[in-house]
């Protein structure tokens, strides 16, 4: 038996009415901020100390610098400058104050009004491409650490196999032996402690290589760690929007929007520096490791470093007692151990500080510059925290510090390529993506609004809309940056968007030649034209992540906006259209029978 069910067409629950309208309004006001832009800005933190906010206001004065505002909060000092042109002159201004301690930073503040900011509103982020700033191409050489890995497999041979020699060809070590008996214990050795190792043995020699697969992680593993370091290297410079990503096997791209001083940067990112503790030995030792001191006198060193700088975790330049520049160090726990137990040993004993950088040579390849910056006696046990002379004078001894405090690069890194985009051109970028925006926005609103009339004018509604809760979803992710190429997102999105309403809007148009009511057209092509638009940006969505997951840089911003458009374009061109025209169109009380 068949049962008729009267069903009103185009009602909405009231739960999807507040979905839409919470959905909206936060994302407006997310979107606000952008709308009043950023400027240029100062941070001076000092959360053991107060600054003098006269005084600061004098220093810029006095330099000819216009600022807009200066306030202080949550332990540091904000300066706001009128001119974003002045942002590094305002910095070198306030390093010449600097209180020890201090740490000055090169931020952009945002222009919104302060109830929309606590409410934890920021602008969208710009990329390089829009800002302006500096790129650097930077590429990790892997040799070094290869290397440093053979010399590791040849010294524990040498400590625990008695009468062993060795050497590396390549990628493999030849290891000797005067006996049987020593080349067995030397095959248990190495399946023990070197399992990721081939092995292979001829004429009472034991041949050790490194497999692709284990060149592969460590390659991986050094990339990674290097990644780390140069992002800690750029706190340090205080860029606080910088990007830092691996691109490729073994390089690295660093992008610095609104870096106005490339050489500073520069100095520090493509700087490769460490220091090493060791003790001396004597001339005749067998394997010392000989390095020269300043002096250019050769000074001899047990190969195996008490403790690298991996372990120290803070660095300072300050004047001594006597008058000289010296660094004071702070050592992680494992660092301090190790300190420790070795200066409880050995009171009396001189050990050597040693400095090492890597340079590029006229081939390409990195070569490794060793110098003893000091030999003290140890006087006393020692700890986590001690210092070090002979770094020579206080400028020095600073730059030492910021290298040492960011970090020891585990493998040497060359600038390969070095890219310079002028605030002057990302202010032109940003001016000719958005007015090609305007462009492709005004013509498709007027195309739509012609050809669909009443329903064209829905449709305009919803683009807007979508535009603006787009914009809002972007500044609501954290990481994400607005490029060029997003903004080209954003273009596309706005033909996304009207792809949706166009598919509905042929459907009703088609019911309605077919004889139905504006009611039962409206209800039925919103629903027949679905499986289609959902199929469509399905697709679309696929291709957006698969290029945000192979990409980087502005292949990414293209793949965020068009992502992020497709899920906006879905939500107003669908939920918001039909919502509005069942506001404006749907009272019609006819009914439509379901058997």
């Amino acid at each position: 038996m068949n049962k008729k069910q009267h069903q009103p067409l185009n009602r909405n629950a009231i739960w999807k009415y507040i979905v839409l309208s919470v959905s909206i309004v936060i994302l407006f006001l997310s979107a606000l901020p952008s709308w009043y832009g950023e400027q240029a800005s100062v941070h001076i933190k000092h959360p053991n100390q107060t600054i003098d906010v006269l005084a600061v206001s004098k220093y810029l004065t006095q330099a000819d610098i216009a600022t807009t505002a200066i306030h202080q909060t949550n332990g540091q000092t904000i300066i706001v400058l009128q001119d974003d042109n002045q942002q590094a002159k305002a910095k070198d201004v306030m390093e010449q104050h600097l209180i020890e301690g201090e740490v000055i930073a090169l931020a952009m503040e945002p222009s919104a009004p302060d109830w929309l900011t606590n409410l934890g509103f920021a602008p969208i982020k710009l990329g390089l491409d829009l800002r302006g700033g500096v790129q650097f191409l930077l590429d990790v050489d892997m040799e070094p650490v290869y290397h440093a890995h053979r010399q590791v497999v040849m010294d524990e041979f040498r400590a625990k196999v008695r009468g062993s020699t060795g050497r590396h060809v390549d990628d493999s070590v030849y290891l000797s032996f005067r006996s049987s008996e020593s080349l067995q214990e030397a095959i248990s050795v190495a399946r023990e402690e070197f399992p990721q190792w081939q092995r292979a043995v001829s004429n009472n020699q034991l041949i050790l290589s490194q497999t692709e697969e284990e060149r592969d992680a460590l390659r991986a593993s050094t990339v990674l760690q290097n990644l780390q370091i140069m992002r800690s290297r750029i706190e340090h410079l205080g860029i606080t929007e910088a990007s830092v990503q691996r691109q490729g096997q073994s390089r690295i791209r660093i992008e610095l929007p609104g870096v106005q001083d490339p050489a500073a940067a520069k100095d520090v990112i493509g700087a490769t520096a460490s220091l090493s503790f060791h003790s001396l030995v004597s001339e005749r030792s067998p394997g010392a490791l000989v390095i020269n001191d300043e002096n250019g006198k050769p000074v001899y060193l047990n190969r195996n470093a008490i403790f690298g700088g991996e372990h120290i975790i803070d660095a300072r330049a300050s004047i001594g007692e006597m008058g000289l520049a010296e660094v004071n160090l702070v050592l992680d726990s494992a660092g301090g151990r190790k300190m420790s137990h070795h200066s409880r040993a050995n009171i009396g004993q001189p050990m050597a500080t040693v400095y090492n950088e890597y340079t590029q040579g006229r081939d390409g390849t990195s070569i490794k510059n060793s110098e003893v910056i000091s030999v003290a006696t140890i006087q006393a046990q020692l700890g986590s925290r001690f210092q070090i002379t002979g770094s020579g004078n206080l400028a020095e001894a600073q730059q030492l510090a910021l290298l040492l405090s960011a970090g020891s690069l585990t493998a040497p890194v060359t600038i390969v390529e070095e890219r310079t985009i002028g605030p002057t051109l990302g202010a032109e970028n940003v001016k000719n993506g958005f007015a090609a925006l305007a462009l492709g926005l005004g013509l498709t609103l007027t195309f739509i609004a012609l050809w669909y009339r009443r329903l064209g004018w829905v449709a305009n509604s919803a683009l807007c809309i979508n535009l603006v809760m787009l914009v809002g979803l972007i500044a609501l992710i954290p990481g994400a940056v607005l490029t060029m190429p997003g903004i080209a997102g954003l273009v596309l999105t706005v033909g996304m968007a009207v792809d949706t309403n166009v598919l509905i809007f042929e459907r009703v148009r088609d019911k309605m030649k077919q004889g139905y009511s504006f009611a039962q057209s409206i209800n039925t092509g919103f629903d027949s034209a679905f499986s289609s638009i959902w199929d469509a940006n399905l697709t679309t969505m696929i291709v957006a992540i698969a290029l945000y997951s192979i990409g980087n840089g502005p292949i990414q911003g293209f793949a965020l906006t068009l992502g992020l458009g497709l899920l906006t374009s879905m939500f107003t061109g669908i939920f918001l259209s039909r919502v509005i025209i069942n506001l404006i169109w749907g009272r019609d009380q006819r009914r439509m029978v379901k058997i």
